[in-house]
């Protein structure tokens, strides 16, 4: 019968798959649409927010130039996925930015840009959990209250739906996606046709408040900085877009295709879906500020609410059905957009772990072919966010979209030096054509992301980006010094031309704390193995226990040499190491054989009060050069009720199936030929 554990397990994540399963969990594009977009699409339930926002410094009148703000915002995201369409098509294998980096410009600038996606989907995360509970707490009460605790079980659960595997959780996240996109795409088509055809003199519920600056007489240097980081602001839409690409072998074949397929359609959705918002957010005069002190003659309980919620009352009237769907579904998929991080972090993880940027743990997958390993780790690094952030999105927006632009601008970096290496080779001049233009693409990407990066760091270091840079350092800096280890130690490892020199003789020493059976099989299979020399030894820190043993080795008449070290100060794993050292020292090529007794226990506890002596020395003798060391089982009665079925799953990714069949322990054998005759 299963434990109640593993029949938890099994409730939420599934039963496991085979490894021969993994091209049924790979997607097709009407599934990863929502699963690697996701992010995308969610930035713009809240990017419009920050632009109106900022530009709320300079008073009103600045709302006028939003358009044109998300124009840029647009022109940059139509070049990024145009851009991002090549590497997919250049680089399938999934390791997107970082191995655009590492190929062409070298390993040093692939270990960058990985700690900077790595950084940037931790906070992907954090701020998309954050946002949807901060969106939600505005209608209930409650969750406003516990917004920390609620953040964290959104993570959890965004955690167990990822570790079903790919397929099932792309087809949760589908129709709340979905209904995203129909739902705003209806509010802009409707609210502009209420405009522009009908003559609809449709008013936000922020119009008519006086708005009252908080610089009135900005320098031209001040208003071009103001501009800049409303600029970089709402450059948060661009994040997630990136994802695809790390993301391409979870497509379904042709893998290239179908991601710049979804890569186009992503693109296209969010910039209808952003330039129609902050289009009719202007249209209708709505106003957004970054303090309450901002409005003037305002009600002293005013509570702002976001620009979807006030478009959606606008278009679809107060109290309208529409209205309440679009707040239910715009809170669901800011929780979602964290997906798109859960998806992309694990498979970059993996490929790092591959490379030995980082531990092995991490590319290997789980009972349902997910990377169960990288997908734990990030939602431990997100909650610790959320935790030290109190959850709050205005603390934590500052340290977004740093990372992604780095990678940005370094992947469009080795995709220029990509098309310079095949155009050196290549001589059809229907192909130079494809790469010259793919090569203009990607330079003009740089250019752009580069800009982006750069007003980037100058107008929100301060406000907190130095927070993610220093995080990318150090993660830099970590992920050399694992490959650093590796390398060390496979070069260690690696075999030289010479033959291993067999050892001149081996001398087997059996522990003694007691005559009991234990010890009598380690003594039997000490034997068995047909040492030069067999010796056991007991170490003496209690005279009375010292004799008892000799005289029940004598009684026994075993015909194994009983040595007895003194240890006068009741120490046990010191007398044994020079017991051992000096067998060695007659020759180098000498091997000593130690074998430890143990007990074998069924219940945890039973370990506390056992085997504690034989950690010990079994710790110290493994780094003794020359010596082994050979744990000798006992099972005690308590061990035959252990659950090994769960023990086996927890050793093993790939547990097995089926009943296991429980072998009956084997007596111990006699402890010498000549005892068995008796």
């Amino acid at each position: 019968m299963a434990s109640s554990t593993s029949l938890a397990k099994r409730l939420l994540l599934g039963r496991p798959f085979r490894s021969d399963k993994l091209q049924h969990t790979l997607l097709p594009k009407r599934i990863a649409l929502p699963v690697f977009a996701s992010d995308a699409l969610s930035s713009v339930a809240y990017a419009p927010d920050e632009i109106l926002l900022t530009l709320s410094i300079a008073g009103a009148t600045a709302f006028a130039i939003s358009p044109w703000i998300t124009l840029a915002v647009a022109v940059v995201m139509v070049t990024v996925v145009a851009s991002y369409r090549q590497n997919v098509h250049a680089y399938p294998s999934g390791g997107g930015d970082y191995e655009v980096a590492t190929v062409n410009l070298g390993p040093r600038f692939g270990v960058a840009v990985a700690s900077a996606l790595l950084v940037d989907y931790i906070l992907t995360v954090a701020v998309s959990v954050s946002a949807g509970v901060g969106n939600l707490g505005s209608v209930v009460p409650f969750v406003a209250e516990h917004k920390i605790g609620i953040a964290i079980a959104a993570i959890a659960v965004l955690t167990a739906l990822n570790l079903r595997g790919l397929r099932e959780s792309g087809t949760a996240f589908a129709v709340p996606t979905y209904a995203f996109i129909v739902l705003m795409l209806g509010l802009i088509v409707t609210g502009l046709v209420r405009v522009y055809l009908l003559g609809d003199d449709l008013q936000a519920p922020s119009a008519d408040l006086v708005i009252d600056a908080e610089e009135h007489h900005l320098s031209s240097f001040a208003f071009v900085f103001l501009m800049l980081r409303t600029f970089s602001s709402g450059c948060a839409a661009l994040t997630g877009v990136e994802a695809i690409s790390n993301g391409v072998p979870a497509f379904k074949p042709p893998k290239s295709k179908n991601a710049a397929t979804t890569l186009l359609l992503l693109g296209g959705i969010a910039i209808v879906m952003l330039v129609g918002i902050v289009l009719l957010a202007n249209k209708t005069h709505l106003q957004f500020v970054e303090s309450a002190t901002q409005i003037i003659g305002g009600p002293p309980d005013y509570v702002q609410k976001t620009v979807v919620a006030q478009l959606g009352e606008t278009v679809f009237g107060p109290g309208s059905v529409l209205l309440y769907m679009l707040g239910a579904v715009t809170a669901l998929i800011l929780f979602l957009a964290a997906n798109t991080a859960f998806n992309g972090f694990p498979v970059l993880g993996s490929i790092l772990a591959q490379d030995r940027y980082l531990p092995r743990q991490l590319h290997t997958r789980g009972d349902r072919l997910a990377f169960s390993n990288g997908i734990l780790f990030l939602a431990i690094a997100a909650i610790v966010l959320v935790i030290a952030f109190d959850a709050e999105v205005t603390r934590l927006i500052q340290l977004y979209i740093v990372g992604v632009f780095v990678s940005f601008t370094l992947s469009q970096a080795g995709m220029i030096r990509h098309w310079n290496r095949l155009l050196r080779t290549q001589r059809d001049p229907l192909k130079r054509r494809q790469m010259h233009r793919s090569r203009g693409i990607n330079t003009v990407g740089m250019a752009l992301t580069g800009a982006v990066l750069i007003v980037v760091l100058i107008t929100k270091f301060l406000l907190g980006a130095w927070i993610a840079i220093a995080a990318m350092i150090f993660i830099y800096a970590l992920m050399l010094g694992i490959r650093k280890h590796y390398t060390r130690v496979a070069e260690e490892l690696e075999p030289t031309e010479e033959r291993p020199v067999l050892p001149s003789r081996n001398h087997a020493v059996v522990l003694v704390s007691k005559v009991h059976q234990p010890t009598l099989r380690a003594l039997a299979y000490a034997q068995a193995t047909r040492p030069d020399t067999l010796t056991a030894l007991t170490v003496n820190v209690d005279d009375k226990d010292t004799r008892k043993i000799q005289s029940e080795w004598e009684r026994r008449q075993i015909p194994v040499q009983l040595t007895v070290v003194d240890s006068p100060y009741r120490e046990i794993t010191r007398p044994i190491i020079d017991f051992v050292k000096d067998m060695q020292r007659g020759s180098p090529r000498d091997v000593v054989t130690v074998f430890v007794p143990e007990y074998v226990v069924g219940r945890w506890w039973e370990n506390l009060l056992h085997n504690q002596s034989a950690l010990r020395i079994k710790g110290r003798l493994l780094f003794e050069p020359g010596v082994m060391v050979t744990s000798v089982p006992w099972q005690l009665r308590s061990s035959q009720d252990r659950d090994l079925e769960r023990f086996d799953r927890g050793l093993s990714s790939a547990p097995r199936r089926g009943p296991r069949t429980r072998v009956p322990a084997a007596p111990p054998p006699p402890a010498s030929t000549d005892e068995g005759k008796k």
